[in-house]
């Protein structure tokens, strides 16, 4: 139950960042499902992976290199899922930052970290 709770968290957090930043469109709830179910299973298989071969480069930049694995995992995603559409790099930079923040306040706000 608590898996899907944040699966919509997660749906949510990309409508929600999508409608704020010009450069990224979704077609609609079930592209942003999508995309949310792309983008967790992604971060949870091959982005740890991804952060351990660039692990020099992450190091040196302090950690930031991982903004940069972060925008390609979701320019992977549009070019995956059908009706999600990311204009370039630099939006979808824009885009996995505010997510990640938009999900942080949903999550705070529907208080789902101390129900686990």
């Amino acid at each position: 139950m608590m898996l899907l709770l944040k699966w919509l968290i997660m749906t949510l957090s990309v409508g929600i960042a999508a409608y704020l930043i010009p450069g990224i469109s979704v077609s609609g709830f079930l592209s942003a499902f999508l995309v949310a179910l792309f983008l967790g299973i992604v971060n949870t298989l091959v982005r740890p992976f991804l952060i351990l071969i660039t692990l020099p480069i992450n190091i040196l930049t302090l950690g930031l290199f991982t903004f940069v694995i972060n925008a390609v995992l979701v320019r992977l995603a549009s070019k995956v899922v059908h009706g999600f559409e990311v204009k370039g790099f630099w939006w979808a930079m824009l885009f996995s930052i505010v997510l990640s923040v938009v999900q942080y306040l949903l999550n705070k706000i529907l208080n789902t970290r101390g129900r686990e």
